[in-house]
């Protein structure tokens, strides 16, 4: 199923400052990049604020407000700003340029808030009133309508065609030892940024470089597997988020109408580094398996029935945003049901990937080796479970999987 929109160009209308945010002068940098931004900010009546955010494990996020005299919180919350300063060595992971360009594409067509400037190492831009969520909201069926209805906006508004134009603009790394993989479709994509990531793999020991070799060949396996343009889409792909963790999916506030009289709560999504087109299998596979938190408690993974009804969800706001007729619903959510579950084991070789690289490069006090062994043995359970490895061994279902079988 295609989606509907016309192609269009992609062109930013956002300032860029020449300043940076300095960790270790948090405060006094971020001063300097708001007042640049907002010079009106500054002088008498003025009380300008930050508000560290702590749940990303990568960036730092900053919410920067004004709290003159006689403003409501709703009117100081409008004029509020997000800061958010990249991680060190980041760059690695996520190609800056493509992501400015994403944020202004899906600002563009009301998936995104207005991006306000860039600086040399992060983002200005407009807040979202609401509140984060926690990984325990997510498991709410509110939320998790919620979520639903508003992935299935972002996948049918935004056709990947639109998307592809945001070319990435890091070169690969070469490597003699590696054949770079073919997908199916050139450009950018889930693909193609994994292939990136197993590339930028340290090799200094032997046992390093045969570990690379191994993920290669595990991405090589997949692609042949799962890149076959069967998904929804153009080509099988869609304009995915990638990272929709519960940090990432804010409850809007109450007031604005946001509770359905089905009692579905209105979401809507932020950090738009990780966006690329993807089979929306992947993507929501990617958010569902982070239902378990940060800990990775697979206790918290839904069950065949709460996924086929969040698909149901899903598939009803896709076919409104896509003017699709109801009658091809059923097909829309059987074909998702089987996709998500062909689906299910990638975010642990992507993740577990992601957090090799960042065990090496990252500075934030966070256990990246162990989270990447947890996240590449939920890989590795899942092919197991393909191959049928597991079952001729005659050993028990590891817990992730029992419980995505189990009925409900």
């Amino acid at each position: 199923m295609g989606s509907v929109e016309t192609q269009t160009p992609v062109k930013p209308d956002f300032r860029y400052i020449p300043l940076s945010y300095s960790h270790a002068d948090s405060q006094a940098s971020a001063l300097r990049l708001i007042l640049t931004l907002n010079p009106h900010w500054e002088g008498p009546g003025n009380n300008i604020e930050f508000v560290r955010f702590t749940d990303g494990i990568t960036n730092t996020l900053l919410k920067i407000i004004n709290l003159k005299p006689g403003l409501t919180e709703e009117q100081i919350d409008n004029e509020a700003v997000l800061m958010r300063a990249y991680g060190n060595g980041t760059e690695i992971l996520i190609d800056r340029e493509r992501e400015t360009k994403s944020h202004a594409l899906l600002a563009s067509r009301g998936l995104a808030p207005p991006l306000l400037a860039r600086f040399q190492n992060g983002l200005l831009y407009r807040f979202i009133r609401g509140k984060p969520c926690g990984h325990l909201d997510l498991v709410s069926p509110p939320i998790w309508r919620g979520v639903a209805r508003r992935l299935a906006q972002w996948h049918a508004a935004l056709p990947s065609s639109a998307a592809a134009q945001v070319k990435d603009t890091s070169d690969l790394q070469q490597d003699p030892e590696i054949t770079v993989i073919k997908p199916r479709r050139a450009g950018p994509s889930i693909w193609a940024v994994l292939q990136k990531w197993v590339l930028a793999l340290p090799v200094t020991t032997p046992e390093q470089r045969a570990r690379r070799l191994s993920l290669q060949a595990e991405l090589q396996w997949a692609v042949e597997r799962l890149d076959d343009g069967k998904g929804i889409g153009e080509d099988g792909l869609v304009f995915s988020h990638c990272d929709l963790l519960c940090a990432n999916v804010i409850v809007l506030p109450s007031e604005g109408n946001t509770v359905s009289e089905d009692g579905t709560t209105s979401v809507d999504f932020i950090d738009y580094e990780y966006a690329v087109p993807a089979p929306a299998a992947f993507d929501i596979s990617n958010h569902l398996a982070e239902w378990g938190g940060y800990d990775c408690d697979y206790t918290m993974m839904p069950t065949k029935s709460v996924r086929r009804a969040f698909l149901t969800e899903y598939t009803n706001s896709y076919c409104e945003t896509s003017s699709l007729d109801a009658a091809f619903q059923a097909e829309i959510v059987d074909r998702l049901y089987e996709d998500v579950d062909r689906f299910r084991g990638m975010p642990g070789l992507y993740w577990g990937v992601w957090a090799l690289i960042q065990a090496q490069i990252s500075q934030i006090d966070f256990d990246y080796a162990s989270y990447a062994e947890v996240r590449l043995g939920e890989y590795y359970a899942w092919k197991r479970e393909v191959d049928g490895s597991r079952k001729d061994a005659g050993e028990e279902m590891p817990l992730r999987e029992s419980r995505w079988a189990q009925e409900a």
